[in-house]
């Protein structure tokens, strides 16, 4: 969402026996963009800078401040499903942008103390009981990492019901983007993307893309590496991932013409580094043109201009 223009008071008319002043250049908009304050703090944000008189036949500077006020845009996240493997990593990505993070998983706060961690607000839950109008409060975007494995009704429930009702709850409050954590299909056969898990996925997107049609953000990853940590240990599916990524992203031009076969992408689609994961996310909650469905290699594009 772009800045408010500025609004600025011009300092006191010069004498005119004076010679014109020369100020500071002027201040952008663009970089008037700050980390996030406290809720307490006032949206205008004032500034100041000084203007001198320059000119060889006078000793002293003449110097008035220039009050500059501007509606400064904070963001506020909160992410579903936060002390995840994804949803950490978003969590972590949006800290170091500054970017207020509320999170709500079942089991809140996680067992490990990295330094972002106690910069994020931690809370337990469950989609399908909590109170949103407490979990939302000043939210300007909801990110769902919601999804997984089990039976057909499990899948259908964790990876479509409960991000459809996240969906539904964020648009019934007012916030104004919501950002999903989907799955690329593979070019798997259809009685195979009848499952529950690619079924709920779907099912989550079509809402996503409904009730947000000009805001909504759908990330479709393959498989995701990095640094997992799981009851204290730290499972390295980079070791895996990242040359995995290498060696498939450089021979593509050539296995481009075997992607049509049925379920060729499960060997020829390269991974993705959760971190790309997390900075696209963050991609879609600062830039207003980011929204719709996006593939693999969108993803590390999106993620890139963050990260640059």
């Amino acid at each position: 969402m772009s800045p408010s223009p500025l609004l600025v008071r011009p300092p006191a008319p010069a004498s005119p026996s004076l010679p014109p002043r020369r100020c500071a250049p002027a201040v952008s908009a663009a970089a008037l963009r700050t980390a996030p304050t406290t809720a307490s703090t006032s949206p205008l944000s004032r500034m100041s800078t000084r203007c001198r008189f320059a000119a060889s036949d006078i000793r002293e500077d003449y110097s008035t401040p220039i009050d500059v006020v501007a509606d400064v845009k904070t963001e506020k996240i909160v992410v579903l499903g936060g002390s995840g493997f994804v949803g950490s990593a978003i969590c972590r990505a949006a800290v170091s942008k500054g970017i207020e993070v509320v999170s709500l998983s079942r089991s809140g706060r996680p067992s490990y103390s990295d330094p972002w961690v106690d910069q994020v607000t931690w809370l337990a839950g469950d989609v399908f009981y909590t109170r949103w109008d407490e979990v939302l409060v000043g939210a300007t975007a909801v990110v769902s990492t919601l999804g997984g494995f089990g039976n057909e009704e499990q899948m259908k429930r964790i990876n479509g019901e409960a991000n459809v009702t996240a969906v539904n709850a964020a648009k019934e409050f007012g916030i104004p983007k919501f950002i999903l954590i989907s799955v690329h299909d593979y070019n798997l056969p259809s009685f195979l993307l009848s499952s529950g898990y690619f079924t709920g996925k779907r099912e989550a997107e079509s809402e996503v893309l409904s009730k947000y049609p000009t805001s909504g953000v759908v990330l479709r990853p393959g498989f995701i590496y990095g640094k997992r940590k799981v009851d204290g240990f730290e499972i390295p599916l980079d070791v895996v991932g990242q040359p995995l990524e290498k060696l498939l992203s450089s021979v593509e031009n050539f296995t481009r013409p075997l992607s049509s076969l049925p379920a060729s992408d499960l060997i020829l689609t390269p991974p993705v580094s959760v971190d790309d994961v997390a900075y696209a996310v963050i991609n879609g909650v600062i830039d207003d043109s980011f929204f719709g469905v996006f593939t693999i290699e969108q993803i590390k594009e999106a993620s890139a201009k963050v990260r640059a």
